[in-house]
Order: C-alpha cells, then structure tokens, then sequence
C-alpha cells in the first residue's frame, strides 16, 4: 500500500479479510453457500482506501493481515455511475502501487469474453447493464424467449456480460467478489415491483443463471443493503456475515475529518444573504491566507487552496447570483471567471448577472486549485468530495435540511488527511446560512450532527457562536512550563513485532537525515545478537536445522484379511520449495528486512555459507523461542534508545514527519511516553443549544490556558457535572489555571492509556488539568468528573489507577469523582487501597463512591 493505513483503518480491513476468508471457504464447500459481509463506515472514514488495502491482500496475500492469496478471485465493482466507478479507480490506484490499470478494468464495449480473468477489479454500472446497452443489448433471459427469435448475443459479439458474469461464477476455479458501493443506493424502491432492479438480477442470478457467490457491501448506512441480500437471495439461505462497522468515534479521532463546523445564522429576521455572503468571502480570504503561511511554515509540496462552495436553491434567479459573485470578487483579492465554476446539472455554461460560469466534473474540482468558489445546488453528487473546501454559504431555506447536511458531509474531510495540531481554524469548516434565524438554529445543530443517514457529522462539533481562544496573557509561564512536562502516552494502535517497529523507526531516522546510517546499525546490532546466540545454543540451533531439512512422510500399509494398519515415517530431505517455506516464516519472525540481510551476511561471511544454507540457518533461528525472544528485547531497547536520543531533532519537524514518528511509537505493543505540544488556537461556542433547540448566552469562567481577550473561556459545551468542577476548581485560592483537556487524540491531548473489555487499548482524555499552586511550585492535578452508567467505566478506572501508580508522584492530586445525593465524592488514585480494589473490579462503579474509599469534596463551596 502507498497510503498507511490507521489503526481503524487497519483493524476494519483485518476483520473484513477473514469474512472474505469464511465466505470463500462456504462457496467452496460441498454444498456450496452464497454469503454477503457490509463494510460500514462513516463519511470521509476512507472506505475505499480500506477496499484497496482488501483487494491488494485478496490479489497478492499480506503478511501485515496474515492473509494467503486468492488465486481464484475475480472482482466485480459496482456502483449506479460511470463517474463514481472511475473516481473509485483513481483511488484504488492512488492508494495500492500493486492495483494498477493492467488489473483495473473499466468494462466498456466492445467487451467480449467467455469469463473474466483472475486477478482483476472489473468496474460496471448501471448503466452498462440496462437493456439498451451494447453490453446486453439483443440478449433474452431464459423463460422470455419469444418465438420466431433467437437468443443472441449483443452486436454480433461472442458473449454477452450476462453471459461473460454467469460463465465467470460457474467456473469452480474461480470466486466471484460482487463489491457494491454506495451499498445503499443499489437497490431501487420505486416502479415497477414486480420487477427486480439490475443489482437484484446480478445478486440473485435471474439474468446470469448462477447466483453471486460473495456480495460485499460499502456504504455509510448499511440497513437497506442487509435488508435486500435477504429478498435477493435465490433459495433464501444467504448467509449474511458479521458486518464489519468502524466506530465514527475513531474516525474522528484520527484527524481524517475536520472537529469543527463554524455556523454563522442572522441574528435578526430579513434577507440578509448578500450580506452574508460577503462575510462568507471575508472567511475565505482568511482562510486563503492562513492556510498559505502555514504551507510555507510547513513546506508542504502542494499548498492548501481553500474553495468556497456556494449553494444555491433549484428556483433561484441567476442575476442575484450574479450580485453574490461580485460581492466576492470585491473582498478577495485575485477572484476572476476562471476562479469560478459550476456544477449544477446541465453540465454547460450559466451566465450569472455579468458573470459566464463554465460546468466543471465534481470529480475535478480538488485538483484544479485555479478554481476557488463553486456554484451548486444539492448535494453536488454521490461520492464527491473536495477536502480543500473550507466555507460553505447556502442561500436554500431552513426547510432544506437535508440537502445542507448531505453538502456538509461532503466537505468534512480534512484537507492534509490529519489534524493540524495546535491551531483549531485549520480544522474546522465555516457554514453560513442567511435562510435561517436563531429560532431555527438549535433544530440545525441538532440535525446536521445527528445519526440518521442523512445526517454525516455526528462526531463534528457545531458551534453557533464560535469564537477564536488563544493562549490566556493572566496564565504564568510556570503553568505552561507544568503543560509542557505532563507524562502523556500514546496509546499503541496495532501492536507489531519490535523489530518490525526498529525498521520502520530506521527508515524514517534516516529519510529525515536524523540518522544518516540508520538501518545499517540495526543490521549490525542484530546480526552481531543473532551470531551470539547461535554459539550460545549452538545445540539447539544444530537440532533446528535438522527439522528444517527433514520432511516427515508417513506410509500407512494394510494386510489383506487384517484389520490392523502399520505406520511407517520416512524422512527425505526438503527441496528447495520446502527451504523456501520455512524461510517466509523466518521473514514473519525477524521481519523481511532482518531476515535477508542476516542471510547476505552468512554468505559474506569469511565461512561463506551458501545461499540455501544460509537459508536453512535463518530459519533455524527463527523456529527458537530463545533467539526470537531476545531479538524482540534488543529492537525494542534499540528503538527506545532512539526516540530517547533523537526526540530534540524529532521535535523540529515539520507536522507531517512528527505524525509519522508518533505513528511508529504507536506501533509498540505497550504504551510510550510522548510530548503534548501547547495549544496556539482553540475554537470554542459562546452560545449554547438546551433540550428545547433554544440558542442562548453560554456562561463563561476566567484562568483556563486559551480564551478571548477578555481572559474568558465559555462552558457551553460542557454539561452540568463538567461546568461544576469547573466553577469549584477555579475558584481555589491555589487555582493557577485549568485546561479542558480535548477529547481526540491530537498533539494538544493528554492521554491516558487503558484497555476495554476486549483487552483492546483506548485512549482516556481525562476531563480537566487543573495547576495548583503547592508551596510556591506549580504541580498538575488531574479531576476527571467520571460517569457511573458508562459501560466503559470501570475499565477507564483501572486505566487511571495504572496511570497514577506509574506517574503519581508528578501530580499533586489525581481525582476520580461523580456527584450523586447532591453531593461531590472523589477516588484518590494516588492511594495504594484504591489501586488494589480496582485491580479485577467487576461491580458497579457507584459502589466504589458509596464505600470507605472515596472522601466527599467541594464541601466548602457549596
């Protein structure tokens, strides 16, 4: 893969593999099974990207997955537009350099083949199968034969594609993968119902006469897929699998999407578009400029073009457009008619007052940069998506809901693929609305981060009075001083072996000139440890290498008119193929890297093995618990004394190779210290939304890290319990400040590893840092006001007490508390009784406050 996949990325891929694995495994059965597996995951989560990683696996097998080649598969794309399935292609290109055109097939007449080939993504549409298409044209279903006419193929050609698909699935030497995106729209409602849509035909065999072995799924809502595998299953035995669902949690945890939508509404009634508007043009020439200085802050090779979307009704008069394009061109500097386009869906010129606004492909629009505001109507287009797009203005009324979500949803991503740590307008999209009013305005919150599937930024804060907070001028250098050496972890992502971590850490040293040799040090660390323990047990190493060049054969003879059977074991020497297997193994153990290396060596050697034992030595080693045991224990040492050394040099990278250094530390199986990087911008709501969609003031409380220019930070979007601790916690006499700590998983973060009831890692951002002043020195208190219904509870307990055994003695206090009675209780985690009565707890959490271990707070301030 060119793209590395995150850790959910990774984990959805991993899962869906082995239902791939089960599903073939079902089709190829004596009785063979057709099944179908969704793969669901949020706008903008990179669902494709996660299909290029599956099919590379499918094609040529993985060792990250574990995952042995498919020789048989054959994989049909499909989706309901020829330009969803060509932007699908660019991106399975872009993202595997293993997937490219020789194996990407647009299917496209004149296409005339007995079946399809192994090895390849054939990418149809509707379209391509509908009766007047010269794919299918000419051709009679069995059972539709009229009389006097013959079935024949379209245009003289040898086969049809019914034909060809039909042909591909009744070979038993190959396993047809039916990947259907945008799963939720394939399959068509409205009509004629007694006749099944294309997708039906294809999925239950009625056109082809075989019915799809293997159906998967893509799609941000996955129900109406599920739903129809059922109806279109021939027999109505499809075996539907355990759908593989990515958490919208994680993916905004990852930085893919942007945390903040900035929603400006009029605040008086009247028709104040034009005026909005312009201040819609004011954001993008901010955003223009600031995205500008940090490209060259950054020296990014492709600098950041922000684009400005504007949306307009299906009625609306083209002349007041007109007027809206010059209100632009007056505020940005630079704005011409090649600066604007359009895509609404005549797809030819529009002439908006004195502005002639050509049509461009939505697809085209990220990169051509010369393009910096849009004129749509709706939701532009299935698929569409345009990272760069930094404001939105749509001029539709409030009862277009709908359309403004979907539009939104589509402009979520961020534009670098990661969060810009430190600086929250750089993650954040603007969304102007002069159709609306604040009496609308809570129901828009509500709606356009809800969880329905029109409904894409559940996980994306709405701010209805977002205002920039930077670094507090009342707050001391000795509290940032406490930020900055606060013992944050970065909590492991996909455990990988340590020396493939060590590898990884070299190549990266060296790419950066950290360390200009760095992958030869780990070769001659590791290969002077492997020369070691192979002297050390040079017994056990000689008993290795005869298992590897013996293979075992068993004879089974039998005795006419006995019963009994004897057993004979022979062994024979192993070929080359037999060395060959042993040493893929040894690749997995050592890493690939390690394992060549070590044999070049043995053959460099002034003992000069050859290549075949060299081979059978590696994978000798490899088969020794001892030796692959102490490998992991120096690569890991190794790859600590590194970061230790180099984290000055690592610290003045740019944001993308830092990201790249906290990746591979995320890469170890047990949590690493990491560095918190201070915040410089922050965006936060001065108005809030209640239970009944009312928009009022938010209150606000003095002495956190960022605010205004008046030194205040707004409680908004903190609840009841969250906005108490604050006001306690603020007004002791020894409060020299306090940070809301964010809840994702950037630079600005502290972190607190603990593992789920799976075992899985997850990371805890405890609610709140408070500084306390304790006789002069200024000393980190952590207050995590902590639910008691959350399922997850307990185990976030453990997580902290673990925390509070290792880090303890740099923190003044370390508070676990829950309000209950009215009144305020903490956990200590500092104590060493609290620490062992968390250690295997499995009763309910309030039971902890209740009892002996926990003191009652705040008694004063009430």
């Amino acid at each position: 893969m060119r793209f590395s996949l995150n850790d959910y990325q990774a984990d959805a891929v991993s899962l869906l593999l082995q239902r791939l694995k089960k599903a073939r495994s079902e089709w190829n059965a004596p009785v063979p099974k057709e099944t179908s597996v969704a793969l669901t995951a949020p706008t903008g989560a990179g669902k494709t990207v996660m299909a290029a990683a599956t099919i590379e696996a499918l094609f040529f097998g993985s060792d990250e997955f574990s995952f042995t080649p498919d020789d048989s598969a054959v994989v049909i794309w499909f989706s309901d537009s020829p330009n969803l399935n060509e932007q699908s292609r660019f991106r399975l290109m872009q993202a595997s350099e293993k997937l490219t055109p020789l194996n990407l097939v647009v299917v496209e007449p004149p296409f005339s083949m007995r079946e399809l080939e192994s090895g390849k993504v054939y990418f149809l549409n509707t379209q391509k199968l509908g009766k007047n298409s010269k794919l299918v044209r000419g051709y009679v279903a069995d059972g539709e034969e009229v009389e006097g006419f013959e079935r024949i193929a379209p245009d003289d050609l040898a086969f049809n594609l019914w034909e060809t698909i039909g042909n591909t699935i009744a070979n038993s030497e190959k396993t047809v993968y039916f990947v259907l995106d945008e799963a939720h729209r394939g399959f068509n409602e409205r009509g004629d119902r007694n006749r099944d849509t294309i997708v039906q035909q294809l999925v239950s065999g009625t056109t082809t006469g075989q019915v799809m072995p293997i159906v998967v799924g893509i799609s941000a809502t996955i129900d109406r897929f599920d739903d129809a595998m059922k109806a279109a299953s021939a027999r109505g035995d499809r075996t539907v699998l355990t759908p593989v669902s990515v958490e919208p949690r994680r993916v905004q945890e990852s930085g893919l999407l942007k945390d903040i939508v900035l929603l400006d509404i009029p605040n008086e009634p009247g028709d104040f578009s034009e005026i909005l508007v312009g201040e819609a043009a004011k954001s993008l020439d901010e955003m223009t400029k600031r995205w500008a200085r940090y490209s060259r802050a950054q020296k990014l090779p492709q600098p950041v073009v922000p684009l400005l979307v504007l949306q307009i009704p299906n009625n609306q008069e083209n002349d007041e457009v007109g007027r809206w394009l010059d209100v632009i061109e007056r505020t940005v500097p630079g704005i011409t008619g090649r600066s604007v386009r359009h895509v609404l869906s005549d797809r030819v010129t529009e002439t908006f007052g004195r502005w002639d606004v050509e049509a461009i492909e939505p697809q085209r629009v990220q990169q051509s940069t010369e393009v910096t505001v849009l004129v749509a109507k709706e939701a532009i287009s299935t698929g569409w998506d345009c990272p760069r797009a930094e404001v939105l203005v749509s001029a539709r009324p409030a009862k277009d809901q709908t359309h403004i979500a979907q539009l939104l949803g589509r402009m979520v991503r961020s534009p670098l693929a990661r969060r810009v740590p430190g600086d929250e307008r750089l993650n954040s999209v603007t969304c102007i609305l002069p159709k609306f009013d604040r009496t609308t305005a809570g129901k828009v919150v509500r709606y356009i981060t809800g969880e329905s599937e029109l409904s894409p930024l559940g996980e994306t804060r709405v701010l209805v009075d977002g205002r920039e907070l930077t670094p507090n001028g009342e707050v001391s250098e000795a509290v940032w001083a406490a930020f900055d050496a606060l013992p944050t972890q970065t909590v492991p992502r996909r455990g990988v072996k340590p020396v493939k971590r060590l590898v990884t850490l070299a190549h990266a040293l060296a790419q950066d000139r950290i360390v200009s040799n760095a992958l030869a040090e780990v070769n001659a660390r590791t290969h002077a440890e492997l020369n070691r323990l192979r002297a050390e047990h040079r017994e056990a190493f000689r008993k290795a290498v005869e298992e590897i060049e013996a293979v075992r054969l068993q004879r089974l003879i039998g005795q006419r008119g006995s019963a009994s059977i004897r057993y004979i074991e022979r062994i024979v020497k192993a070929d080359n193929r037999a060395v060959q297997v042993g040493f893929d193994e040894a690749k997995r153990v050592f890493g690939a890297d390690i394992a060549q290396s070590y044999v070049h060596h043995l053959i460099r050697d002034e003992d000069g093995e050859d290549l075949r034992d060299a081979m059978v030595a590696v994978s000798a080693l490899a088969t020794m618990p001892a030796v692959s045991d102490a490998i992991d224990h120096l690569t890991s040492s190794f790859a600590d004394e590194w970061f230790a050394e180099h984290s000055a040099a690592i610290g003045e990278l740019d944001d993308e190779r830092l990201q790249v250094f906290v990746e591979i530390r995320a890469l170890a199986i047990e949590p690493q210290l990491s560095e918190l990087r201070r915040p410089s911008s922050k965006f936060e709501d001065f108005a809030e939304v209640d239970a009944d969609d009312n928009v009022s003031v938010a209150p606000v409380a003095r002495k956190h890290l960022l605010s205004d220019e008046a030194g205040d930070f707004p409680l908004g979007s903190l609840n009841q319990w969250e906005r108490e601790t604050v006001a306690f916690e603020s007004k002791r006499s020894n409060c020299s400040g306090w940070y809301r700590n964010p809840a994702h998983n950037g630079s600005d973060a502290f972190s607190v590893p603990y593992r789920d009831r799976f075992g899985e890692w997850r990371a805890l951002h405890p609610d709140f840092v408070v500084f306390d002043d304790v006789d002069g020195t200024v000393t980190p208190s952590i207050i995590d006001p902590h639910g008691t219904n959350l399922e997850d509870g307990r185990f976030k307990l453990a997580g902290l007490a673990d925390f509070a055994e290792r880090f303890g003695d740099r923190f003044h206090r370390i508070w676990a508390t829950v309000k209950y009675n009215n009144k305020w209780f903490a956990l200590d985690m500092k104590r060493e009784d609290v620490r062992v009565a968390l250690d295997g707890y499995e009763g309910d959490v309030i039971e902890l406050y209740k009892g002996p271990l926990a003191f009652e707070i705040y008694k004063g301030d009430r």
